[in-house]
């Protein structure tokens, strides 16, 4: 269940409030949480994809073909397939390991995206608000 705007602008301030009181404490809990297993998780499938790729060529390479069927080539290929699936999704992943308040320097679309410029237009929001509140 999504959270409505009042609490994401909830859990945005103390969030903030957590990266302004202890930056260090935020950047170790942020980057345990999220960073490691991003690039865990590339390595592997970087493996599996290498991996695929020697099976098959094995499999080619092979006499051994039951029914005509090149089965170590068809488990490389879904080994290699495997392997980049994970690395793709370990890269879309990684590019969410900004700290709050930085913004993405390309376009890009997708759910995420749009998600950030939604966040981008409510601190813009904020910042007019507190504009204004500090003129009167």
């Amino acid at each position: 269940m999504p959270l409505s705007e009042h609490e994401q602008r909830l859990l945005d301030q103390i969030e903030r409030a957590l990266y302004a009181e202890d930056p260090k404490f935020a950047s170790t809990v942020r980057g345990a949480r999220l960073r490691k297993p991003s690039r865990r998780r590339r390595l592997q499938g970087v493996a599996l994809f290498v991996l695929g790729v020697a099976l098959l060529v094995f499999g080619v390479m092979l006499p051994f073909k039951p029914a005509g069927i090149p089965v170590v080539s068809l488990l490389g290929f879904l080994v290699m397939f495997v392997g980049a699936l994970l690395t793709l999704t370990a890269i879309r992943q990684g590019g969410s390991d900004r700290e709050p308040g930085e913004e993405s320097s390309g376009g890009g679309g997708g759910a995420a995206a749009h998600h950030r410029r939604g966040s981008f237009s409510q601190r813009m929001e904020e910042r007019f608000k507190r504009r204004f509140d500090e003129e009167r």
